[in-house]
């Protein structure tokens, strides 16, 4: 095991513990949870309210919304009133499509993307860019192996920072991919003790590790 990896995930659980966060809640909000982000890599799209209040029950739906928005655990729409994406998916628009399950969606990040596939054990399609460049960024996965990469010498870039408000609208903006260890130098500009920079390989072991126990 890495101990760039080991380090990462310690990290990254230190500024945004949505497994902590998840233990908080009760059985009804863990199953929530859960199957937002199922429902969107199987389905392409999250629960409805419908759905939602079956989880929950009918006059618990705004208030469990409100309280996995709170914890960061959800993303919800501007009125608040439907559930837009969970961490590592969202049905929003991102740098980051991912094909899953014959649906397109997006990921949060670059590091969210390359997580879909080891947390459900199944094939995806990466489409992103080079953060630095704008190259196009093209990765297949099966499950955490990775099948196929354009460029080949993809990377994985974390600018690390306290998340201000909603994770996804803060610490996910600065995961990114690179194309190469000459774009992630130059994306990092010096600055070693706040970026960190990964090969696929690695990214996907420190994605799976940090994501899997969320199921």
């Amino acid at each position: 095991m890495s101990e760039l990896v080991d380090e990462s995930v310690h990290r990254l659980n230190q500024l945004l513990p949505l497994k902590a966060r998840q233990d908080k809640l009760s059985p009804a909000l863990k199953t929530l949870h859960r199957a937002v982000i199922e429902s969107l890599v199987t389905r392409g799209q999250p629960p409805s309210r419908a759905e939602v209040a079956a989880l929950v029950g009918e006059d618990q739906v705004d208030v469990s919304l409100a309280l996995l928005r709170a914890e960061d655990l959800i993303v919800l729409s501007a009125d608040r009133q439907e559930i837009m994406g969970a961490y590592p998916v969202t049905a929003g628009n991102t740098a980051h499509e991912v094909l899953v399950n014959g649906q397109r969606i997006h990921a949060m990040c670059a590091l969210d993307a390359l997580s879909v596939g080891p947390m459900y054990g199944v094939p995806v399609e990466i489409r992103s860019r080079c953060r630095e460049t704008g190259t196009a960024i093209l990765v297949r996965q099966d499950g955490e192996r990775i099948v196929e990469v354009s460029p080949s010498a993809a990377r994985v870039g974390v600018r690390w920072q306290t998340p201000s408000g909603s994770a996804a609208q803060s610490l996910c903006m600065e995961m990114v991919f690179l194309q190469d260890d000459e774009a992630a130098a130059k994306w990092c500009r010096g600055d070693l003790q706040n970026h960190s920079v990964y090969t696929l390989d690695q990214a996907v072991d420190f994605g799976a590790r940090y994501f899997r126990p969320l199921l």
